[in-house]
């Protein structure tokens, strides 16, 4: 059984937001958390009471925020607010996505510096606990003031208002809300604006896209050292003193990791001596270099990613000082809610995704090329009557220009919106959702290239490859068998790709890739 996850503010760890990812549970907010949470919703309230103008206590929003709210129609603001801004269009954010969503919500409101009462923050964990997954349409955010609509999704859940999904069935948020005894929230002064200002929705999105890189990177690895003995290359270039000597941490990482991977394989052993060929193709020869330079881009990207995690990113935010006969409180208008952290970071973790399935499918073309791999052509035989790996390779040559396209940096356009108020957008919604469609096409890819570089392993039997990579190689046979004669091939990719997608291919070999995972 899963332990319950004791949210401490402004200290998640990476991994127990991969945990969350991987599989729900229970959290708990620490119980120190509670008097900054409650000091802050205390100072809002003097606010109220006091009757100064304070932006999006008692104003309107964006353009409207020089518009006074009279306090008897706060709640209903609050209220309104959250319904006009549930625009959200598109298909439903997935489960896990919500999970990371909702964890980093809480985490950062109860950081005590967004003034919202505990009681909502409560209601949220109380969500979360019970499979409440609210609706979310994954598009409608420009990644600034905030991710506003998908936020503006999450909290009707919190007001018994939509839909929510629950074990995979939607239902009316009313419904599930009565049926898990939890009370709906009625909004006070700032609580909505704090609920849907912030950057968690395509942090949540990102952190997805993050965690499936890091497969993909590992699967690559594991592929590619496949395919370095199936077109029987050389380990020659994993040396470490080749990468030292150029000094980039993820290429001398990852060249500790292939040879690795590629120790003690027979196959190897057998074209020491007596091989002609004098350097291999890049895609064989340069994978700690490329594989490398990837490793670092999502290394950078799990740093940024982190801190956005557990950051307080609404606006305006309260703080206070202790000083004063207010007692020092502040409320300051700022721009954390702007995403461009995440966006660059989304932005680079794409260049990874899609360098990692160029490399693969340049791989899986020299593998069914006979002039280079030495291998039967298109990797069965009977060449001829049978197509074998013809077409496979062109659908990992169309999934890769397809990345190609989508990998275009979503950071560098940006619309104004809300009349101009909010003039520069970080487009991080975007950056961080097309993660997914990238990340399970090149997971496609390598997919394709795990079946090839297994066939090229079959064909120079009884010669065998590293230990590590017989196990990986017997859990594609148990599932797939020999590709002997042209048969329906769609299901054996789809089978090669659920194993990379799950992580299967690292499984076993879990200690190489620790540098993968901080």
């Amino acid at each position: 059984m899963q332990a319950t996850l004791t949210i401490k503010p402004g200290q998640l760890a990476l991994a127990e937001l991969r945990a969350a990812w991987t599989s729900a549970g229970t959290i708990a907010l620490a119980r120190e958390a509670y008097a900054q949470i409650d000091a802050a919703a205390r100072a809002v309230q003097a606010i109220v009471q006091k009757g100064d103008a304070a932006y999006g206590i008692n104003t309107g929003f964006g353009l409207l925020a020089k518009t006074r709210i009279p306090d008897d129609q706060l709640e209903q603001l609050q209220r309104n607010l959250i319904l006009s801004h549930s625009v959200g269009t598109g298909e439903l954010m997935a489960d896990h996505t919500v999970r990371l969503l909702m964890l980093t919500k809480i985490g950062s409101l109860a950081r005590g510096f967004s003034g919202i009462r505990a009681v909502v923050i409560d209601t949220l964990v109380a969500l979360y606990n019970a499979g409440i997954m609210p609706a979310i349409p994954v598009k409608g955010s420009v990644g600034a003031s905030g991710d506003l609509a998908p936020l503006a999704h999450m909290t009707l859940a919190l007001l018994g208002v939509g839909q929510v999904r629950v074990r995979g069935e939607l239902l009316d948020a009313a419904d599930a809300l009565r049926a898990a005894g939890i009370a709906p929230v009625v909004l006070a002064p700032k609580e909505g604006l704090a609920l849907i200002n912030g950057t968690q929705a395509s942090t949540a999105l990102a952190l997805h896209g993050l965690f499936m890189a890091e497969r993909l990177l590992e699967a690559g690895m594991v592929t590619g050292s496949l395919s370095l003995d199936a077109a029987k290359g050389s380990d020659a270039p994993f040396d470490a003193r080749v990468h030292e000597v150029r000094g980039q941490p993820g290429q001398i990482a990852a060249a500790a990791i292939y040879r690795q991977l590629v120790t003690d394989s027979a196959i190897r052993a057998s074209h020491l001596v007596g091989d002609e060929r004098v350097q291999d193709p890049y895609c064989l020869r340069c994978q700690p270099q490329v594989m490398g330079a990837c490793m670092d881009l999502i290394g950078n990207a799990t740093r940024t990613l982190l801190i956005e995690a557990n950051a307080v990113t609404d606006n305006p935010l309260i703080f206070r000082d202790g000083e004063g006969a207010d007692g020092g409180v502040r409320i300051v208008s700022g721009g954390n809610f702007h995403a461009e952290p995440v966006a660059f970071a989304a932005d680079t973790l794409a260049l990874a995704i899609a360098e990692i399935g160029a490399i693969a499918e340049r791989r899986i073309a020299l593998l069914i090329d006979a002039t280079l791999s030495g291998l039967p052509p298109f990797l069965v035989r009977e060449p001829g009557v049978n197509s074998g790996f013809m077409i496979a390779h062109v659908t990992a040559a169309a999934l890769a220009s397809e990345n190609k396209s989508i990998a275009h940096p979503a950071s560098v356009d940006s619309l104004p919106t809300s009349a101009n108020q909010e003039d520069h957008v970080s487009m991080a919604t975007f950056a961080a959702r097309r993660l997914d469609e990238m990340a399970h096409n090149t997971a496609a890819i390598l997919g394709i290239e795990l079946l090839a570089a297994a066939q090229g392993i079959d064909f120079h039997r009884p010669l065998t490859t590293s230990p590590h990579l017989e196990h990986v190689h017997a859990q594609l046979r148990r599932q797939v068998p020999f590709f002997d004669v042209d048969r329906y091939f769609a299901p054996d990719i789809e089978a090669a790709r659920r194993m990379v997608l799950g992580g299967d291919l690292s499984a076993d070999c879990r200690s190489l890739f620790a540098p993968l995972h901080p």
